[in-house]
């Protein structure tokens, strides 16, 4: 049973070799901030690739 805490359910996919460090407790309010950060990153990482996809396209 050792160890199987610390696994991620990603089997290693994420690059962290399916081992995780100590698990961090979130108040209900931090949490909610992380993952609207957390969207706000993605949001700009879309824009990014529309720009790129964009830019390619003009030049065909």
């Amino acid at each position: 049973m050792s160890g199987h805490q610390d696994t991620c359910g990603c089997g290693g996919n994420c690059g962290c070799s399916t081992e995780h460090g100590d698990m961090i407790a979130l108040t209900r309010d931090d949490y909610i901030e992380r993952l609207e950060q957390y969207l706000r990153d993605l949001k700009a990482e879309m824009e990014a690739v529309e720009r790129e996809l964009h830019m390619l396209k003009q030049m065909a």
